[in-house]
């Protein structure tokens, strides 16, 4: 079985589960087409590679773009293992490493474990220190568990001004970005910032002074000025001041997002606006924020950017959805089909097409229209006739197409005849899409036959006892 392995029916995973050869129980547990609930049985696995396994998740270069968070219950059982399993080839703290860097965990978990009774899910609450309410951080330095205490401690330091000038200097210059972008800052680093021309990180910064905000909506260069016209924290008076901004990106920042603002709102706005139409970063889980009225304001918002920004919020009602898919703009239908669960099919297939970056996406998604693309037959990319040729209504799949990605999903299309698929067979150039077609019908024989023909490449096709048929 790959990495990436296939649908299994639910007793086929009960009986993999089961079965004492690890190796089967590993690659179960990186299977991207099992509901992640179905794993749990692997939490508690005796080896440490399977859990290691179930901790780290899909491998990166097979992993969806939406994200796949595991369920609560599992997430508790690996977080607060006393062992990595029987056989010792991990520790516990190995596998919850695994599980930090997987994209596993969801936000919302990370902000339930602040109130855990568990103490050493508390613990790991204070990793997440700036995503976690005031009044759970206040509950955390003040926990009755000692342990938790002192990691609370010793991640409050990012909203400690003076704890963070004093860090500073250990990051580096690769990591000050991070401390520069999202600590708090003091009003002296603050003035070494601007001295010393490293302002853009605070452009972002939601916890600057008034004064900083307002040096940088007015600041000589105009990138800086347009990253800093949609701050929640800017007053009407300098929004009004950018909005008559000679450069028309800053304008358009300024007169995009009306009072009152809110910082979930600009992160919504930023990440379209920074992204392009081929964007293919992780799809993440709505964390409740921005509200689904505002949402649902911006998908009726005459400013296009607004619109992206609707689209991709799977939340979206169905007709404000419908009217996004025929919308003016391209990047709108685009990010559309990448998001939205009702999305139209032909969107979809439309996207496929045009934008090959999100192929792959696409094709994972439950709408994406499985016929229909008869008309794609002559496109000029081999990848689009491919699907093409898949398509099981079609009358004669292009088994002779120059392309072979072409020819192989031609081959495998269940609406080959058997005597087709014979001759295919017997073709070296198409045997591999015939073998896995599911129309494929032969007896034992011939199947061994085929299967020894594949491993020992005799001469000439074995018969195995039956008749070849060609085509012309």
């Amino acid at each position: 079985m790959s990495d990436a392995g296939r649908d299994l029916p639910d007793t086929v995973i009960d009986a993999a589960l089961n079965r004492p050869d690890r190796v089967i129980r590993r690659a179960l547990a990186r299977n991207r087409h099992i509901a992640p609930e179905r794993l749990a049985p692997l939490a508690t696995d005796p080896s440490g590679i399977v859990r290691g396994w179930l901790a780290g998740g899909i491998p990166a270069h097979l992993r969806p773009r939406r994200d796949r968070p595991l369920p609560d219950d599992i997430l508790v059982t690996v977080l607060t293992a006393q062992d990595g399993g029987e056989d010792g080839t991990l520790t516990a703290s190995e596998i919850v490493g695994e599980l930090i860097s997987s994209q596993q965990i969801p936000l919302s978990f990370h902000r339930s474990m602040a109130e855990h009774e568990d103490p050493r899910l508390r613990e790991r609450a204070t990793w997440e220190w700036q995503s976690l309410t005031a009044a759970q951080r206040e509950a955390l330095l003040d926990d009755p568990d000692p342990a938790v205490r002192k990691a609370a401690q010793g991640h409050s330091w990012v909203l400690d001004p003076q704890r963070v000038e004093a860090r500073l200097a250990s990051y580096g210059s690769r990591g000050k970005p991070f401390v520069l972008g999202n600590c708090a800052l003091s009003p002296a680093l603050v003035e070494r910032c601007f001295a010393e021309g490293t302002v853009r990180p605070l452009t972002r910064n939601p916890h600057i002074p008034a004064d900083a905000v307002t040096r940088l909506a007015r600041h000589p260069e105009a990138d800086i000025r347009e990253l800093a016209a949609a701050r929640p924290d800017l007053g009407p008076d300098l929004v009004a001041e950018l909005g008559e901004d000679p450069d028309e990106n800053v304008a358009m920042r300024a007169r995009l997002h009306p009072f009152p603002r809110t910082w979930a709102e600009y992160w919504a706005i930023d990440r379209v606006i920074r992204h392009g139409p081929d964007c293919t970063c992780p799809i993440t889980e709505p964390t409740g924020e921005p509200s689904p009225d505002w949402f649902a304001a911006c998908a009726t918002s005459e400013e296009p950017v607004l619109r992206r920004v609707a689209a991709h919020f799977p939340g979206l009602p169905a007709e404000l959805a419908a009217t996004l898919a025929q919308d003016d703009d391209e990047e709108v239908r685009i990010l559309l089909a990448c998001h939205h669960p009702l999305a139209p099919p032909q969107l979809l297939l439309d996207v496929f097409v045009t934008r090959p970056a999100h192929r792959p996406h696409l094709l994972t998604l439950p709408a994406f229209p499985r016929t229909g693309r008869a008309h794609l037959n002559s496109h000029p990319d081999a990848d689009v006739r491919a699907l093409a040729a898949a398509d099981p209504t079609l009358p004669e799949p292009p088994v002779k197409d120059p392309d072979e990605s072409v020819r192989r999903a031609a081959a495998a299309n269940p609406s080959l005849t058997p005597e087709t698929l014979e001759a295919l067979l017997a073709d070296s150039r198409t045997a591999e899409g015939a073998a896995a077609n599911p129309s494929l019908s032969l007896p034992p024989p011939r199947m061994h036959a085929l299967l020894d023909h594949c491993l020992n490449g005799p001469a000439t096709p074995p018969t195995g006892g039956h008749r070849e048929t060609t085509t012309s």
